[in-house]
């Protein structure tokens, strides 16, 4: 299975990239984590926030293959335990091939993105850095695999 990380925000601190690599590099083969970024727009009085998101969700939904599994993190999504998680892995694996995660810059994600979803998940009722929001992406995929795995990496 590919799961594409698609996200705003490109040249992040290293310790960004060095802690999404940990987690993507302790997957199985067969569980392909990946991020595609793209840059954030900047924002002006020419290009009002509302645009810059619509230019990003475009960009976002250019990593989507066709018939992806596509999952928006949003804050009016779903909130998963990590078990729920680890059950929504193992159906992502019985039946989708290839699955993206929409991240969303500054402003949230575009309506086309939401729209474009199959569901809208919540990673916390609170607010993350973007950045940060990856690291806990790929962490929490790991631990749903290892719940899947019987590993006692996950401690009820």
């Amino acid at each position: 299975m590919q799961i594409t990380v698609a996200a705003v925000g490109t040249r992040l601190e290293p310790w960004v990239y060095d802690a999404f690599d940990a987690y993507r590099q302790r997957l199985p083969r067969h569980l392909n984590l990946a991020v595609e970024e793209v840059p954030v727009t900047r924002r002006t009085s020419a290009v009002p926030a509302a645009a810059a998101m619509d230019e990003e969700g475009e960009r976002l939904l250019r990593h989507v293959r066709p018939g992806a599994l596509t999952l928006a993190l949003d804050e009016r999504g779903q909130q998963w335990s990590s078990r729920e998680l680890a059950a929504e892995v193992e159906g992502w694996l019985a039946r989708h091939p290839h699955v993206a995660i929409l991240i969303g810059g500054p402003d949230g994600l575009a309506p086309a993105c939401r729209e474009r979803a199959n569901r809208l998940w919540s990673l916390s009722r609170l607010t993350f850095p973007h950045a940060l929001v990856r690291v806990l992406l790929a962490e929490q995929l790991y631990r749903a695999w290892t719940i899947l795995q019987g590993h006692p990496y996950h401690r009820d």
